[in-house]
């Protein structure tokens, strides 16, 4: 398989551990809400790298820390990944146009106004 083949296959199972994280004061996952903006990787000294560029609902939001925890957390746990480094971006900011349909129509049957 190809490095680049591998990534992508490393990168989606990322995706799939990072749809089981949630920010507690939303229904829906961080992906399909739209806070992880990136997933990329570099290999050094047979070490593979991960990084995370996320952002939060809100930069007030009272769990940033839990949620960068938890997105290191369920990276690390991809067994090719060694090491993670989760940057916590403000810029661009977010906005509900970020969010997955799905996750649109989650809030909306939670009775959240988008």
């Amino acid at each position: 398989m190809s490095l680049i083949k591998n990534y992508e296959a490393i990168k989606l199972e990322v995706i799939k551990r990072l749809k089981n994280v949630y920010d507690p004061e939303i229904p829906v996952n961080i992906y399909d809400l739209g806070l992880i903006y990136s997933i990329n990787f570099a290999i050094e000294n047979n070490y593979m790298y991960a990084t995370v560029e996320m952002t939060l609902t809100s930069p007030s939001c009272p769990v940033a820390d839990s949620l960068v925890d938890q997105v290191k957390y369920v990276t690390l746990s991809v067994n090719e990944i060694d090491e993670v480094n989760v940057q916590l971006v403000f810029d661009p900011p977010w906005d509900t146009s970020k969010m997955s349909e799905d996750a649109k129509e989650l809030m909306a049957a939670s009775g959240a106004v988008i």
